[in-house]
């Protein structure tokens, strides 16, 4: 009898609200996977910039290779150093959360600003305790990323086909921007799971992730739609938030693959 619950893909967004990368196997760490958006882009008032406001921004593909981050925007492209960074530090918030970041380099703010039409920065948060996130479900603080709240967010492959059975045009994972999706047997089940493993790494469930006009945004084309959340609203909204997915976080650091089995 196979597994039912087995991680079938894995992604990280080493950049903010930029694309997606598609992995066969990533290393856990306490502030989510290594290379996970640990970078950011910042306005001229050092505010944080996502596709929010900027649906355009999902146009911009990243890749990793040899110690450097390629960005392909349309026929440009533009690479540094993953170690890259100035030396002065920048005050800047990731929503409720204090974080310190620094600059990466004057020539790929330059960059971002040209594609993006305003000026911008990218930036990078360099170590764990930089920005610390409270759970008020848990009354636990940790040490995470630049991402939203937590570390990791996790799908189940039931809560996707359960959503799609009630969609005319079906709708890919990548709406959602997980970092770990796995086969399931029952739609949102995974909300209720508690601690369980991953290959090397245990990790334990926070909360089911409230969601935002963020995924109507169609990363095929940048441009916005007015599904699922229009869907979403009819049967997963829970203390007025629609909710899909669940956020983790890891207990401790290792390596997962596409193909390891959760083990409660």
């Amino acid at each position: 009898m196979s597994a039912i619950h087995v991680v079938k893909e894995i992604y990280i967004y080493p950049i903010k609200s930029l694309a997606g990368i598609s992995c066969k196997n990533a290393l856990a760490e306490e502030m989510g996977f290594e290379n996970d958006r640990r970078w950011m882009l910042i306005d001229a008032d050092n505010q944080m910039i996502t596709q929010r406001e900027h649906r355009i921004m999902s146009q911009f593909y990243p890749q990793i290779s040899d110690g450097k981050i390629s960005i392909t925007f349309q026929d440009q492209k533009h690479e540094f150093s993953i170690d890259e960074h100035l030396e002065n530090s920048i005050k800047v918030n990731v929503w409720d959360d204090k974080s310190e970041v620094i600059e990466v380099n004057p020539a790929t703010s330059k960059w971002f600003s040209e594609r993006l039409g305003f000026e911008c920065k990218l930036v990078k948060i360099i170590k764990s305790g930089d920005r610390k996130h409270e759970s008020s479900r848990l009354k636990e603080t940790f040490n995470v990323s630049l991402a939203d709240g937590y570390p990791y967010l996790m799908i189940g492959s039931q809560s996707l086909d359960f959503l799609n059975e009630k969609l005319t045009d079906k709708i890919t994972v990548l709406r959602f921007r997980p970092n770990i999706v796995i086969s399931s047997q029952n739609p949102h089940e995974e909300d209720d799971f508690d601690t369980f493993k991953i290959g090397e790494v245990d990790f334990k469930n926070i909360k089911p992730c409230g969601r935002c006009i963020m995924v109507n945004n169609d990363p095929d084309n940048g441009k916005l739609k007015k599904e699922p959340l229009k869907t979403l609203s009819k049967y997963r909204v829970v203390n007025n938030s629609v909710l899909f997915g669940t956020n983790i976080v890891s207990l401790n650091s290792g390596i997962i693959n596409v193909g390891d089995e959760l083990v409660f």
